[in-house]
């Protein structure tokens, strides 16, 4: 009877073993929906036995009871899901607009709290994206303290951080931007953002001033583009339908499937507006695919591809009397030759994450990127094609070092790109009025070959729980190498030759420091430069200029970031010197050609506010403001051109100052609106100062209502309203123009009147 006792005992005891060592376990990551951003010590509490665990380094948790859970952060709202064993989640969560410091960014290498920060970052969120139409990117940017976007037409822009690239007379130069992780600058420093469509963006995260020490050549800044992500254990389906003034209509459809760990989202628009003025028609189309698959515990894969394709007329700048007496009007041989851009691009891309162990995790991204070209325009035909192709990866570790965390981060990015370019004759004069642009003979044909890489380390280092110091080193070589390969005469010098930047290190050094939970000051030095673009080497007899220099600068800044009263007030300030050397200045030799000097130095002293307010939050009714401000104090410190001393001058084509305020209120019962102002500050045109832009202000306006038609359905429908008061402004300035022929010189862009827009969108739910 002892031995079948003790034999029973063993048996219970095996069961009770393999019964608990066989229990079904719960695990899943937490991440931030956007960005992808893992997200650690995010509170897990199950809604029945109120036990709870946090979220560990790599962002996973674990556990064994099925139930329902909540899922809380600072800065992002609260989730409640059901959990369910032998089950493997992503959890997305998603930001809280009201706690935007406490989000984690992924703009720098590192991930962190924006409120940890020591460099100046705006993040702008869904809803700020979502306040106005979803056609112009400019009233965003412009929103921004630092960032000035001017816009001549929906295809003509020019984006300055800073009063970085005021002086590039035509798009946008010496900022960088990324979608995801994919460059969207060029090999010679040009970069494109409002071709994307903005229905597929969920954040922007601006970083001002210099930050080579994180993505390369750049002296004003970086904007980085996050796409929306699709849901996860969701599918749906949306339309969006818009019309408004000067012929615009507007349809978009989005499709997301997702399931436990994969999630598909396409986007699908297309877009057209006859424009204001003359010879201002414009059409996009775009596609946009996204999917995320998250593989295991260790890995994942995201795939991004965009395709736009645009067709969009030029009415160029005009001069001052037609600028005030007929606005409409187009440039006269813009008009004549019925001047358009007619392009295909198109970025593809595939990101690996890997988590080695809690400490230690990988990013690799592979892309490429095409461009190609067809713009007529009075003076001759301009053909251009595009490859890109590149890798970018980096090592992100953290561990303890003197007891306080350490974080760090080494990698590199490659980049290649091909440009091929060729001009024609536009024989439009030989043709009767109305033909429009007509192909000549070619005038010439170029191969260019644009290289880089990039070489970073930076750190992050918790001197104490309030005090983080980070490190930042970048190593960039930039090289061009032109093949011109038309036929060499007396009037065509061969053009072929190298162009090799010598290596330069770019530091950084930043820290910030917690005066509160809630307030953190900020201060950082940094090094950037911008690269010289081939063309800008060119010299009138064809050789290239080797002794040009790239501009380089350093960044000086002091600032503070947080919130008071009870979290209702978020606010960030930020005050800088941007020491700017070797400037560089493009000197008009002919209508199409420019040549590139050194002329001296300039310095950009500004400061930057933004306040953010709640007013009320209710679950029936709440209330936000907002105030930003930018403050512009930009000399030539040294501009010396041929006889001419413009030292001490205004810098051209940035304002003296920028603000803009704006409330926003939504309700419970669907409607919801906004309104918003912004002041825009004189600027100077001309090197010499002679000639200013006419300060203006705009009012916007918009109303919407929200509605679920049933558990699945749900309407929205909007109405508004750009520039209520119909001022009359100059949209985009181009500085220095030259007259030609006897004609006076044409500087401005005329904005648009008042102008209105409606729409409605539709979302179910399967």
């Amino acid at each position: 009877m002892h031995f079948i006792k003790k034999r029973i005992l063993v048996l219970l005891t095996l069961g009770f073993a393999f019964s608990a060592f066989g229990q079904s376990k719960i695990k899943g990551k937490i991440i931030d929906k956007d960005n992808g951003a893992i997200l650690t010590n995010v509170l897990i509490t199950n809604l029945d036995t109120k036990s709870t665990t946090v979220s560990n380094l790599s962002g996973t948790f674990e556990t064994s009871e099925a139930s329902i859970y909540s899922f809380k952060k600072e800065g992002y709202l609260e989730k409640v899901l059901e959990l369910k064993k032998d089950s493997y989640y992503i959890i997305q969560l998603n930001i809280n607009p009201s706690e935007l410091n406490e989000v984690i960014i992924n703009s720098n290498h590192i991930p962190k709290k924006l409120k940890k920060a020591t460099t100046s970052i705006s993040m702008i969120p869904l809803k700020a994206i979502e306040l106005g139409n979803d056609i112009n990117i400019a009233a965003i940017l412009n929103r921004t303290p630092g960032v000035f976007m001017q816009s001549g037409a929906l295809n003509t822009n020019r984006v300055t951080i800073r009063g970085i690239g005021s002086r590039n007379l035509f798009g946008t130069a010496k900022i960088r931007a990324y979608f995801k992780d994919i460059p969207l600058t060029t090999g010679s420093g040009e970069t494109t953002i409002e071709d994307f469509e903005l229905n597929t963006i969920s954040r922007f995260e601006i970083i001002k001033g210099a930050t080579s020490s994180i993505y390369g050549a750049g002296l004003g800044g970086t904007i980085h583009i996050t796409p929306k992500n699709a849901f996860l254990n969701q599918s749906s389906i949306n339309s969006r339908l818009s019309v408004g003034s000067f012929g615009l209509s507007k349809g978009t459809i989005n499709i997301n499937h997702g399931t436990t760990t994969n999630s598909f989202r396409a986007v699908y628009s297309n877009t057209h507006s006859d424009g204001y003025r003359e010879n201002n028609e414009y059409d996009r189309q775009t596609f946009t695919l996204n999917s995320n698959h998250y593989l295991n515990e260790n890995n994942d894969l995201y795939f991004l591809a965009s395709f736009v394709d645009l067709k969009a007329f030029i009415p160029s700048s005009i001069n001052e009397e037609t600028y005030l007496n007929n606005p409409k009007s187009a440039a006269f041989t813009w008009k004549q030759s019925q001047g358009f851009e007619d392009s295909k691009r198109g970025i593809f891309g595939l990101s690996w994450n890997h988590q080695y162990n809690n400490h230690t995790k990988q990013v690799t991204s592979i892309f490429t990127s095409f461009l190609d070209a067809y713009e007529p325009r009075p003076f001759n035909i301009l053909k251009e094609n595009t490859l890109a192709i590149g890798i970018r990866s980096r090592i992100l570790g953290n561990y303890k070092l003197l007891d306080k965390t350490f974080n760090w981060t080494l990698g590199g990015e490659l980049f290649r790109d091909t440009y091929k370019s060729g001009t024609f004759e536009n024989l439009y004069r030989d043709f009767p009025n109305g033909t429009g642009s007509v192909e000549g003979n070619q005038l010439s044909n170029f191969r260019e070959k644009r290289n880089y890489y990039n070489a970073f380390f930076e750190t992050v280092y918790e001197l104490s729980e309030k005090t983080t110091l980070s490190i930042g080193l970048n190593l960039n070589q930039t090289s061009y190498s032109l093949n011109d390969r038309f036929p060499v005469s007396e009037n065509n010098p061969d053009q072929s030759g190298n162009f090799k930047f010598k290596h330069i290190l770019s530091p950084k050094f930043g820290i910030s420091h917690l005066l509160s939970k809630a307030v953190s000051l900020y201060s950082n030095i940094s090094h950037g430069f911008s690269p010289i673009t081939l063309n800008e080497t060119l010299l009138p007899d064809g050789q290239i200029n080797t002794n040009l220099k790239p501009e380089t600068g350093w960044n000086f800044e002091i600032g503070t970031r947080g919130a008071l009263i009870n979290n209702r007030l978020q606010f960030n300030l930020a005050i800088y010197r941007l020491a700017i050397k070797n400037l560089l200045v493009s000197r008009r030799t002919t209508q199409d050609e420019f040549i590139g000097i050194n002329a001296g130095s300039t310095q950009h002293d500004g400061l930057e506010l933004s306040l953010n307010y709640e007013w009320l939050q209710t679950e029936a009714l709440s209330i936000n403001s907002f105030v930003n401000y930018t403050l512009n104090n930009f000399k030539f410190k040294e501009f010396i051109d041929g006889d001419n001393n413009f030292s001490g001058n205004d810098l051209t084509g940035v304002p003296s100052d920028v603000f803009n305020t704006g409330i926003h209120v939504e309700s419970s019962f669907g409607i919801y609106g906004n309104i918003n102002f912004q002041y825009v500050g004189d600027m100077p045109i001309t090197d010499n100062n002679s000639l200013y832009s006419d300060s203006y202000s705009l009012t916007n306006f918009k109303i919407g209502y929200k509605t679920s038609l049933n558990k699945k359905l749900n309407l929205n429908i909007f109405l508004g309203i750009n520039n209520i008061f119909d001022k009359a402004y100059a949209s985009q300035v181009l500085i220095n123009a030259s007259g030609f022929n006897g004609n006076p010189p044409r500087y401005y862009y005329p904005g648009n009147p008042v102008n209105y827009y409606t729409g409605v969108h539709i979302n179910y739910m399967f």
